[in-house]
């Protein structure tokens, strides 16, 4: 049994260690505890290593030995004298580094061994104080680390790996105990050395062991409730694993998730020993059992996964083409700097491989590799990736199944794509700041949607506390602070939006400080509310609107801006909505030659906008994205000049060009590409002086996703404006701007549990809101009534219209729901009450503003 950091850290942990303990004692079977250092100690002793270099690192073996103390005082032992050997070498291997001015590979592997042998020496006397008969191992005298070919002091010392063939004379000495505590991570080499095993080593330490005594199972006991179908911390709903076969832990174990280490997996599989991933949180959970049978042998997907910190070498020559050796003596290379290759993708005159993460651009030995690499090829290297697997059982069988789904990577950047020659997964490399997103669509297209509780799905996930659901609320939330006062105006029985109008303004000014902008309008569509209106005029944002009918409306609310502080955008709208803007003296924004060619009168002697489309569109559905050929929107680029003639014609004056690519859209650079795109169009434009490059500015959905960085914005704006000073910049955000400062209150009026899911039913639904069946949108939900209880259960929240799309949310965390709670649906200042219906007669949400 392998007990973690977490679970060693504190008493608590150390009395289920105890309990375990008992039971496996009482059921005749002998156990064997392998155990990791405290939660945070081998970090610690890692940051020791460094600092002493520079001898400023006494503070942090301080710290090691407070949280020693800390533990021994709640046991009542005294951990300066139970680890008075180890804090000693603690202390000299330190002043050791300190003298010489650097580390060596033997004395870090010395020094980060130290943090499993104090735990297990505090542990020992914690379990003796609890009256555990056990005895105590130390694991260098069993474990021998194997010398690998080719291998330097680094991997010796700090990355070992041990003999595991079973060992009948030690299983006879070890079985004389009752039970044995020993340590993780160490090992001894064939001189005697201290060794480690890399990081996580704990869990390769406990395969060990039980491929030398031939264990009947080995326990990896953690903080979470098994393997998932995705990391529970940012994916909503993830399932638990019940069974995997050796193989398929293995992958996703390889790929991303973090429960498991890796390396643990091959000494089991070679005994045939199963392996059950545990919760000391949850002992009485199944969890993942993971042996040679698969728990299904179909052909299906059971993961997505994800690794960060990923560098990619491109490495391209014609020189490769046909030539037998190119990738011989390329690899010989990566073999030389110990550099270790994960993912490959060829062609026909290059190749790109993928690192494991932490190689970074500027590692010494990646820059060795790419200097000589430079002398037979180009080299380019790619570096904060994220590698997004989908991992599962015969996938080349399913490829039909995913193309729909994969839909999700239209407007992110692939760098790679990688079929596992295992068949057990599909790789996608992209850039790292989209990776949270792009997990949390692809297990909700291809694992939430298609799973049910069967032997290979379980139960979903129970975070233990909003900090790890990755759905976390922020404390300075304006509707938490203004919580009593929402939970005053919830009516009994009827929805309510409620919009704060401070949140309204903070948004407006953020986008008004951008010196880059010469006018900010705001799409009106977004949300109309007047009072809304009134608040963006105030701070200087002029009012764009789509149809004549919006521009009445706004033009009411307003009364006081006069028509220039107005847009009309209209797409295939009848002529008098045009006539409608030309005599009110509003400037138009034309998107079709056909306004030209059929109503030259219409646009006699005005100034206008041109529409362009830049050819492909952005943003989070492809509902949103408003370029590319399929889309309604916009003048192709080629055809603009015709279209200005056009306009010439018809006595028009085109001022400006303005293109929208989507919505959703956090990629800085995208609008300072639209805005070179439309100035290379206006450069044979005589009268253009402005570009508008629309708006689509991207607000987070969850704590996991990015943000839109407006100074870095700001920054690429400005450079363009360097290049075309002559040219002003116009944004016209909707969404940016009111989303978040709206939300839908909703009371909650049934419950349902139902083939292990629970639905939490409220009094309004996709009438009111139609973004999620609409868009596959998420919103924050967190129960308003019990905003400070902690959250015990995943729920589908349903609304009551006859629809089965009528769902709020999927998967939400939430503490116990019952009727009458209110329910608070973040972000619902944009798209909802403006797009919400009477269907099935029920009202949608009246709306307020704070």
């Amino acid at each position: 049994m392998k007990f973690g950091g977490t679970s060693v850290a504190t008493p608590a942990g150390w009395r289920v260690i105890a309990e375990r303990i008992g039971a496996v004692v009482a059921q005749g079977k002998m156990p064997v505890v392998v155990h990791s250092a405290l939660a945070g100690v081998s970090n610690a002793l890692e940051d020791i290593g460094q600092r002493a270099t520079e001898d400023s690192h006494y503070p942090l073996i301080d710290e090691v030995i407070a949280q020693h103390r800390q533990l021994g005082d709640a046991f009542g032992l005294s951990a300066d004298e139970l680890l008075a050997d180890e804090l000693g070498e603690l202390r000299k291997i330190s002043a050791g580094i300190a003298l010489l001015g650097e580390s060596s590979p033997r004395q870090r592997a010395r020094l980060m061994a130290l943090g499993e042998r104090m735990a297990s020496r505090l542990g020992f006397a914690a379990l003796r104080s609890l009256d555990v008969d056990i005895a105590w191992l130390d694991a260098r005298d069993v474990l021998r680390s194997v010398a690998r070919l080719e291998q330097d002091d680094t991997a010796h010392y700090l990355n070992a790996s041990c003999d595991v063939a079973h060992d009948p004379k030690l299983n006879a000495r070890l079985a004389q105990h009752r039970a044995l505590l020993t340590q993780g991570f160490v090992a001894r080499d064939a001189e005697g050395e201290t060794v480690v095993l890399g990081r996580g080593g704990s869990d390769t330490s406990a395969s060990y062991f039980a491929a030398l005594m031939d264990a009947e199972r080995v326990e990896i006991w953690t903080d979470v409730a098994g393997m998932f179908s995705a990391d529970p911390r940012r994916v909503p709903g993830a399932f638990v694993l019940k069974k995997l076969d050796y193989a398929e832990a293995q992958e996703i174990a390889s790929t991303g998730a973090r429960v498991l280490h890796p390396r643990c997996i091959s000494p089991v599989r070679a005994s045939g020993i199963p392996l059950h991933v545990r919760s000391t949180l949850a002992p009485n959970e199944p969890g993942t059992l993971i042996s040679a049978s698969p728990g299904s042998d179909d052909a299906r997907l059971k993961a997505v996964s994800m690794r960060k910190n990923i560098t990619l070498v491109s490495m391209e020559t014609a020189g490769m083409w046909q030539q037998p050796g190119f990738l011989a003596q390329a690899f010989a290379l990566f073999a030389r700097y110990q550099l270790s290759i994960d993912l490959m993708s060829s062609s026909e005159t290059s190749v790109t491989v993928s690192l494991d993460g932490g190689i970074g651009a500027q590692h010494p030995a990646l820059v060795a590799l790419s200097r000589e690499l430079e002398a037979f090829c180009r080299v380019t290297l790619v570096t904060g990736c994220a590698a997004i697997s989908l991992v599962g059982r015969r996938v080349r069988a399913i490829l039909h199944e995913l193309a729909p789904a994969l839909d999700v990577f239209r407007e992110f950047e692939v760098h790679l794509v990688s079929q596992a020659a295992n068949d057990l997964n599909f790789t996608f490399v992209v850039n790292e700041e989209h990776g949270d997103k792009l997990v949390q669509r692809l297990h909700d297209l291809l694992i939430h949607r298609a799973s049910q509780d069967d032997a290979v799905m379980g139960s979903r996930a129970v975070a233990r506390s909003l900090e790890d659901s990755g759905g976390a609320w922020a404390p300075d939330a304006w509707w938490a602070k203004k919580r009593e006062e929402l939970l005053d105006l919830a009516p009994a029985t009827t929805p309510l939006f409620v919009y704060d109008g401070t949140s309204t303004q903070h948004a407006a000014r953020s986008l008004k400080a951008l010196s880059s902008i010469d006018r900010l309008l705001y799409s009106t569509k977004a949300n109309g509310h007047p009072e809304l209106l009134r608040i963006l005029a105030h701070c200087g944002v002029d009012l764009e609107c789509v149809s004549s009918y919006e521009l009445d409306h706004v033009r009411d609310a307003c009364r006081e801006l006069p028509a220039s502080r107005f847009l009309l955008t209209p797409n295939f709208a009848p002529r008098r909505e045009y006539e409608a803007a030309r005599d009110a003296g509003v400037m138009m924004t034309i998107d079709n030659r056909f306004v030209l060619e059929a109503w030259p009168d219409v646009v006699a002697d005005q100034e206008i906008l041109l529409r362009v489309d830049p050819g492909q569109g952005r943003g989070h559905h492809k509902f949103v994205r408003t370029a590319g050929k399929r889309s309604k929107f916009g003048i192709p680029l080629d055809e603009v000049a015709q279209v200005e003639a056009l306009a010439r014609k018809a006595g028009a004056r085109v001022v400006g060009l303005h293109a929208h690519k989507g919505s959703g859209i956090v990629d800085a650079a995208t609008w300072a590409h639209t805005a070179r795109t439309l100035a290379q169009a206006a450069a044979t434009l005589p009268d253009v002086r402005t570009l508008n490059l629309g708006g689509g500015l991207g607000v987070p959905d969850t704590a996991a996703d990015p943000s839109l960085d407006l100074d870095a914005l700001d920054r690429h704006l400005a450079s363009v404006r360097a290049d075309h000073p002559h040219l002003d910049l116009w944004l016209e955000p909707g969404r940016y701007l009111v989303a978040a400062s709206g939300v839908l209150l909703t009371r909650v009026t049934q419950i349902k549990h139902k083939d292990g899911v629970t639905f939490v039913g409220v009094n309004t639904g996709m009438n009111s809101l139609i973004r999620p069946a609409l868009y596959g949108a998420h919103h924050l939900t967190v129960n308003l009534t019990r905003l400070n209880e902690p959250p015990t259960q995943r729920v589908d929240v349903v609304g009551p219209i006859c629809e089965s799309a009528d769902v709020l949310g999927k998967a939400r965390l939430l503490p116990t729901c019952a009727e009458g709670d209110v329910l608070l649906i973040a972000n619902a200042g944009a798209y909802g009450r403006v797009m919400s219906s009477d269907y099935n007669h029920r009202p949608p949400g009246d709306e307020i503003v704070i």
